[in-house]
């Protein structure tokens, strides 16, 4: 059996051919809760300074029950470089993230350090950034086309919906076997005028030429089940009510497109 506690995390990201359009694999999932748990309660045995991220994040070590795991520990608040960030907003997009059925976004918790609360997440090895993949000239075999396109309109609707701003080329990152797993969340769920009246990605987006006209089924109607009551059960107290009337407001807008869509090419040309 497969575990997240394999060393490196290799069993992390290997894949069976029956799971390909799923980016963590059933069992992988599975491990969600255990792994969770571990970066609550496992003993951080020393630290260092990560040398890429504005957030200034540390790299702790953990072990617990003799199994050694990292993590990346943020906490920013308030504003850095003009733009407003928080931890929380990384936990916030975790819980979106599993609730919706994207599961691209690794285990994220609240854990203090140095007596101050931040977020820690799983620290993924053996990961390339695109930005990494185009300054190799890299492309993606032709066998995993499909799914990543697929993977990539999902991601586009995912940050539409939380309002992420700060998706760059090093935060979109793959796997050895092409999938793709998204850090870096301390900048979403804007909440201005701005960010309720247009989406950042699709056909209407402030990012052209960037659409997500290939999603799965479940992950509509996901969101089309979100409400107020739930997404504050949901994130818990990681968004306030400015926050999540915004994702309401964007919800009906990422709705609107999808909707449009369907009508325009046919549910099964839209939907898988």
């Amino acid at each position: 059996m497969r575990t997240f506690f394999s060393a490196g995390l290799i069993g992390f990201f290997l894949i069976c051919p029956a799971l390909l359009m799923a980016q963590f694999t059933a069992e992988e999932l599975e491990q969600r809760t255990a792994l969770e748990q571990y970066l609550l309660h496992a003993k951080i045995t020393h630290h260092e300074r990560i040398g890429e991220g504005v957030t200034k994040p540390r790299l702790l070590y953990l072990e617990l029950d003799e199994k050694r795991m990292k993590g990346c520990w943020k906490n920013p608040t308030g504003s850095d470089l003009g733009f407003r960030e928080n931890w929380k907003y990384e936990i916030a997009a975790y819980r979106m993230d599993k609730y919706l059925n994207v599961h691209m976004v690794p285990p994220t918790v609240e854990r203090r350090f140095r007596g101050k609360s931040g977020s820690l997440q799983l620290w993924i090895s053996d990961l390339t950034s695109e930005l990494r993949l185009q300054r190799e000239e890299r492309t993606f075999p032709d066998e995993h086309r499909d799914h990543l396109e697929k993977m990539l309109c999902l991601a586009r609707a995912f940050d539409s919906l939380i309002a992420n701003i700060d998706r760059t080329q090093q935060n979109q990152n793959y796997t050895s076997d092409w999938r793709l797993i998204l850090i870096d969340h301390s900048r979403a769920f804007r909440y201005k005028s701005f960010y309720v009246e247009q989406l950042l990605y699709g056909k209407n987006g402030m990012r052209k030429g960037n659409l997500f006209d290939r999603l799965p089924k479940i992950f509509v109607q996901k969101v089309r089940s979100l409400n107020e009551p739930l997404i504050r059960k949901i994130v818990g107290p990681y968004l306030n009510g400015e926050e999540i009337k915004a994702l309401l407001e964007r919800k009906t807008l990422l709705l609107e497109e999808i909707d449009e869509l369907i009508m325009e090419r046919g549910e099964d040309s839209v939907l898988y």
